[in-house]
């Protein structure tokens, strides 16, 4: 499922780039197309981007920022269980992840080169968690967050810019 705007509790909205449904799990993916150098540190509230001039610009860490549409998600799905759900932050190939520290078991950040070979090593390794029936309704939930009106959409991109 793409671009989901799940409501948060102070009224506004987060949005998710892709969520994946499994039997492994429900797998959360934030997705930056950013080149340069990337430094971070899974519990810094910034992370780096060096640029080739030198520039250096700093970003809200997509770990903790995904960390927030987990917590979201999980409101919305109504199931709580930590072990049920895998964090991916996906960087393009534009960019290096040159200093990149993650110890979290269900965090992962990768670039995008890799996602296919990475998620089909998870779900190999991982336990059946959901039933076919458990995914479905699961969807059922999530699927009205699919299409959202515009004005949820403007709302959500002035909360960001504020």
């Amino acid at each position: 499922m793409t671009n989901l705007y799940i409501p948060k509790k102070d009224g506004s909205t987060t949005e998710i780039d892709l969520v994946m449904i499994s039997e492994t799990g429900i797998y959360v993916f934030e997705s930056k197309n950013y080149s340069g150098l990337i430094f971070g540190d899974e519990n810094q509230k910034t992370w780096t981007q060096t640029l080739p001039n030198k520039q250096k610009n700093k970003f809200f860490n997509p770990i903790l920022q995904n960390k927030g549409h987990i917590n979201a998600l999980k409101a919305a799905v109504g199931l709580k269980n930590d072990n049920l759900y895998k964090s991916y932050i996906i960087f393009s190939e534009r960019c290096t992840l040159k200093k990149v520290n993650v110890t979290s078991d269900n965090v992962k950040v990768i670039k995008r080169n890799m996602l296919r070979k990475i998620i089909k090593e998870d779900m190999k390794n991982s336990d059946v968690l959901l039933t076919t029936e458990e995914i479905n309704q699961i969807y059922s939930r999530l699927q009205k967050f699919t299409y959202v009106d515009e004005d949820v959409k403007v709302a959500h991109v002035h909360k960001i810019k504020k």
